[in-house]
């Protein structure tokens, strides 16, 4: 997998000669690999840059662009330079949303070409997904899915929130995944009305919800769910609460579509949650695009103005939040279609009560 065709169709829209891809993710996208080094994209011709180290997996992976090794023929801008030269490149794009100060101030100073900001090349050709793309997604998901239907038969009164995180680590990645998208939040009790809680020694107990937000990473790319699930039975308050996220992720879900606003989709979730009086206790936003990185853009957010592309995998996750006694999240990911959404997230979220 690259896109380097796709990078350099794109240059003269940001009026530069060629792009320096530098990021991790972005070094991802461009070339099908996880090294480190730097991939330079012109019209016509791409190299890839690395250390010895990654060398034997570039010559197996990389299709599409020369790979050199540093040391064999000079550093890193030594060889860009010599590409640059080659191709008469006069304006380099970087990545500026990635790259350090330093990292700057010292490439400014070795290359020969003039350094142009320009991550949001690459940022607008990844918020849309290609079908490659999607499928390594929805293959994360189909992983994330059958380890949540494990974590149900595993959990039981006295475990504790960090003993259940490991518990769902492990089923990821017995199930294929490369690793984690992130570190897994298990909240239960009172610790759920923290959005980002750490899983800790706190012990589950019955007649109460406990939060599971968690996700992997397959061939690059990223899944991201949460559950929340009753150990016992509840009472009213928190089943109305449930009932309340669970209309409102919905309500978000039949309104997304290619082609609007972020902050658009927020509002309709949102305005469930309001009228149903908890709108103090919704603060975040109702959604995050996700890809090789589990926090991309455009959001779904109160402040999101782009238009989301078709493509664009997004977070439908709404929750409340009540301070010192219990939350409730609810999280599936959707594809954006032009005329609406495919929800790629299979894991039943009527309330499950273990």
């Amino acid at each position: 997998m690259n896109h380097l065709s796709q990078i350099a169709a794109k240059l003269p829209e940001y009026q530069i000669d060629a792009m320096l891809v530098s990021s991790a993710p972005g070094e991802f996208y461009a070339v099908g690999l996880h090294g480190e080094g730097y991939a330079v994209v012109a019209p016509g011709a791409a190299r890839y840059i690395t250390d010895s180290r990654y060398t034997e997996a570039a010559e197996e992976a990389v299709t599409g662009a020369e790979v050199l090794t540093v040391g064999k023929g000079g550093g890193y801008t030594e060889l860009i330079n010599a590409f640059t030269d080659a191709h008469n490149i006069r304006t380099l794009g970087i990545e500026d949303n990635y790259m350090s100060l330093s990292q700057y101030e010292s490439l400014k100073k070795s290359l020969h070409a003039r350094l142009v900001p320009a991550g949001r090349l690459l940022a607008h050709l990844r918020a849309g997904k290609d079908e490659e793309e999607f499928a390594r997604m929805l293959e994360a998901q189909r992983i994330t899915d059958e380890a949540f239907s494990e974590i149900l038969n595993f959990i039981r009164p006295g475990l504790t929130e960090a003993e259940i995180a490991a518990r769902l680590v492990y089923e990821m990645l017995r199930r294929g995944a490369q690793r984690v998208s992130f570190d897994p939040i298990v909240a239960s009790g009172p610790n759920g009305s923290r959005p980002h809680a750490i899983p800790g020694p706190r012990r589950i107990q019955k007649g109460e919800f406990i939060t599971m937000d968690f996700g992997c990473v397959y061939q690059g790319y990223c899944s991201d769910m949460t559950r929340t699930v009753a150990l016992g039975e509840i009472d009213e308050d928190k089943r109305r609460v449930y009932d309340t996220v669970l209309a409102a992720q919905k309500a978000g879900i039949a309104a997304s579509r290619a082609g609007i606003q972020g902050r658009d989709i927020d509002a309709v979730a949102r305005k469930v949650i309001e009228e149903a009086g908890y709108g103090r206790f919704f603060g975040h936003g109702y959604g995050h695009s996700l890809g090789l990185e589990i926090h991309e853009s455009p959001n779904a957010n109160a402040r999101e103005t782009a238009l989301l592309p078709v493509g664009a995998m997004v977070s439908a996750e709404p929750g409340i939040y009540i301070p010192g006694q219990f939350g409730v999240r609810i999280e599936d990911v959707v594809r954006m279609d032009r005329d609406g959404c495919t929800d790629i997230t299979r894991s039943p979220k009527e309330l499950i009560t273990l």
